[in-house]
């Protein structure tokens, strides 16, 4: 099945998901006639709940050209999401996140199968919504994890909020993972409490805020500061950290840090000239704790045809993104 983002044109219509049989001939659309969503992008499913929840970005006529704020008070970027009877298509219910959930992306349930709770992360906002099941069998939401935005000098806006563009959860539901994008820094939080998650490891792996740029923070007292970021193997680390993937038995969180052509060429214009790389960062899985390992560093920045962009990472035979459990 195959989540669509909007129709040939760009418009934020003709969303909703098509089914693919085994050989990628298209069968149709899953969704139901009349039951598409307002926008598309990622969803997951819970088949002990009979519950599918998709999220929204925004219409592709507006993203494929660069952020711009003002596409956001024009409704050209989504805040919503939308839940579906699964495998039926049905849409049960509409969820408005509101200020708090601009432009939801990436959404997970917990691995536990009977679990009816899960979170998604709205990279604008800069907020971890947590959904769950209420008593009645509606679905709702509440923030669970907040990025404050950080009063800055030398931006095109007074305030940067952190972008959180990608998160997982650990196999065992112990542990969530996320990254801010335009600060830099990567999060491990303790969520075996899903109401109540604990911050237990960061990182700085890049970001517009590195110590070099001339971007600074503006700290509560006045001063300015920067993040501290290390070299690795010679190499300074570019963009900021975007894509992330864990190992299976949680101890390396592996990532890379290209989001969107349109949008790297705004906000890290060094990334079309030198590429990508892959970090690796080593997990504490026992403590908490992040570390980025020196020994791995893999640079796209070196490929034959010249300098790429990298973005998604699996695991072979299912990992922490992409497995549900029956």
């Amino acid at each position: 099945m195959i989540s669509c983002l909007g129709d040939k044109d760009g418009n934020a219509s003709g969303n909703g998901f098509l089914l693919l049989d085994s050989e990628f001939n298209v069968k149709g659309r899953w969704e139901k006639p009349g039951h598409s969503p307002l926008f598309g992008y990622d969803y997951w499913y819970q088949p002990r709940h009979k519950t599918m929840i998709s999220t929204s970005w925004g219409a592709p006529a507006a993203f494929t050209k660069g952020f711009n704020l003002q596409d956001v008070s024009d409704g050209f970027y989504g805040r919503h999401l939308h839940v579906y009877n699964w495998p039926d298509g049905e849409l049960k219910q509409t969820l408005d996140l509101g200020q708090s959930g601009l432009i939801p992306l990436e959404i997970r349930f917990l691995h536990d199968p009977s679990k009816d709770t899960g979170f998604v992360g709205c990279a604008l906002s800069s907020n971890m919504v947590r959904f769950f099941k209420a008593d009645d069998g509606s679905w709702s939401h509440e923030v669970a994890i907040s990025v404050e935005p950080l009063k800055v000098q030398n931006w095109i806006l007074p305030e940067m909020p952190g972008l959180i563009t990608d998160f997982l959860i650990s196999l065992d539901d112990r542990f969530l993972y996320f990254v801010n994008w335009l600060h830099g820094d990567i999060r491990q939080y303790n969520i075996e409490d899903p109401k109540n998650p604990v911050l237990a490891g960061q990182v700085w792996v890049g970001g517009l805020l590195r110590k070099g740029s001339p971007i600074v923070a503006i700290a509560e007292d006045g001063k300015t500061w920067q993040s501290d970021v290390p070299e690795v193997q010679g190499n300074l680390l570019r963009g900021g950290p975007q894509m992330i993937q864990l190992s299976l038995d949680g101890k390396r969180l592996y990532v890379t840090n290209s989001l969107f052509s349109a949008w790297d060429k705004q906000f890290y214009p060094e990334l079309l000239e030198k590429g990508s790389h892959m970090l690796q960062i080593d997990v504490d899985t026992e403590n908490g704790g992040l570390k980025i390992n020196p020994n791995f560093f893999v640079d796209f920045g070196a490929e034959p045809d010249g300098p790429s962009l990298a973005h998604e990472m699996r695991y072979p035979g299912g990992d922490c993104t992409s497995d549900i459990w029956i």
